[in-house]
């Protein structure tokens, strides 16, 4: 009896509450103790950093910026022309009516020519078309419908018989021609290359003139540039029909070429 009755004293002495909370404070206030020696230590270290730049001017980046440009020529493959016409009618409907008929043979004969629908825009209007007399006023002649048809020419080849159709179909409106590149996306890269190469070409030329050596690049921009030159149209004889004469085209027709140009500026670190 005397032994379990001493054993049960040993259990709840080392169960004790007390003794279990005295061994967590203990625990915790030895975890603050080393976060307490990581912070005073940083904070040593960064002062010690800041002494060693009191004083200092903040090192200088070493830059040298260049340009180049690169050209590329590349022949026009495409033309861009207006093919209009405008009519009034007091009558609304007669006018719409008149001006469609005009319209959908042009429109018919584009085809005919090959023209894709993709390569057709229209642009429609209507509107009121009033005169101004000091006797009278304003008055109502009546009601201006235009529809105009933007063509975008493929078969530079048939340039001649496009252009001779407002005189056909008696069209009122027509534009000149402009000549214009349809993917100048290749030239564009061949362009930026010869651009970079020349860029490259002269900081290497100022690296050995200036003493320095050439170091890798800091930054890159870049942006077309350059003025279109077109190689005029080429026209022997035409004759659109006004006034009732036979409607015919340009005999010869020269698209002439285009100049695509990039621009690039480029920055080079430098060394001494």
């Amino acid at each position: 009896m005397a032994i379990a009755k001493e054993s049960t004293m040993v259990t709840e002495k080392c169960c004790h509450p007390a003794s279990f909370g005295k061994k967590l404070m203990v625990t915790l206030l030895g975890v603050l103790l080393v976060y307490g020696i990581v912070l005073v230590g940083a904070l040593i270290r960064n002062n010690l950093q800041q002494f060693f730049f009191i004083g200092k001017a903040p090192r200088m980046e070493r830059t040298i910026v260049v340009n180049g440009m690169g050209k590329v020529s590349g022949n026009n493959d495409i033309a861009v022309t207006t093919i209009g016409f405008s009519n009034t009618d007091k009558d609304v409907a007669k006018a719409q009516s008149d001006n469609k008929k005009v319209m959908d043979q042009i429109a018919s004969e584009l085809k005919k020519l090959g023209v894709a629908d993709k390569d057709l825009q229209s642009n429609y209007t209507i509107f009121p078309d009033y005169n101004y007399t000091q006797d009278k006023g304003q008055q109502l002649l009546g009601y201006r419908v235009s529809n105009e048809l933007t063509i975008k020419i493929r078969d530079l080849s048939k340039i001649p018989q496009i252009l001779s159709l407002p005189g056909q179909f008696g069209a009122t409106e027509v534009s000149g021609l402009n000549f214009t590149i349809d993917d100048p996306e290749n030239l564009k890269v061949e362009a930026r290359a010869k651009a970079v190469d020349d860029a490259k070409n002269k900081a290497v030329y100022l690296a050995q003139k200036l003493g320095v050596s050439l170091g890798s690049v800091v930054s890159y921009n870049e942006y077309e540039g350059g003025t279109p030159v077109y190689q005029p149209m080429m026209v022997k004889s035409m004759d659109l029909g006004v006034g009732g004469a036979a409607a015919t085209g340009p005999d010869s027709v020269s698209g002439g070429s285009n100049d695509v140009v990039m621009n690039v500026s480029v920055t080079y670190e430098i060394f001494p």
